[in-house]
């Protein structure tokens, strides 16, 4: 069970719909959204470009700088949705230790076929689809203690924001 906060995450391996989701959840709340590929320095878009899989040492600066954006943008707002991979619990931590706040994390869940299906077709800066197995490889999925709930993108991205929008008031913030 999570617990509602000002800082909201959509979390989940590339091309699962973090960004439109996002996008499309900030604007129904309307609230600010910051997407996390826009705070990767250009070494790590390099790598990714190169189809290098990033490690954790490439992560933590960013998840850093990242927190602290959204920890910013929650104080000027009162409420602001990110989008994040996410992708280990070590990274959920961190980006709830360094924002100095909860963090309700939202991950976007969907098998590797139908997410492969809609990266193959979509053009991203820097992300390549070979590097979605490795994303695979590092998901680990949000456990019962940790502040979060997932949903499933069988769905489109409207009917997605609709059903975080709901279970956030739901929850009463």
């Amino acid at each position: 069970m999570f617990e509602p906060a000002r800082i909201v995450v959509i979390m989940g391996v590339s091309g699962c719909g973090k960004s439109s989701v996002g996008e499309e959840l900030s604007r129904l709340l309307g609230v600010e959204f910051l997407d996390g590929d826009g705070y990767h320095p250009p070494a790590n878009k390099e790598k990714m470009r190169q189809g290098i899989p990033l490690q954790d040492e490439d992560r933590w600066p960013w998840l850093d700088i990242l927190a602290k954006a959204l920890r910013e943008s929650a104080i000027r707002n009162t409420r602001v949705i990110g989008a994040c991979s996410a992708l280990r619990r070590a990274y959920r931590d961190y980006l709830t230790t360094k924002a100095e706040e909860p963090v309700t994390f939202i991950h976007l869940s969907g098998s590797k076929e139908l997410i492969l299906s809609r990266i193959s077709v979509r053009e991203h800066e820097y992300m390549p689809t070979s590097l979605l197995d490795s994303q695979f490889a590092t998901l680990e999925l949000p456990q019962d203690d940790e502040n979060a709930f997932t949903l499933n993108i069988d769905q489109s991205i409207d009917e997605l924001a609709s059903r975080a929008f709901e279970t956030l008031n739901a929850s009463g913030k």
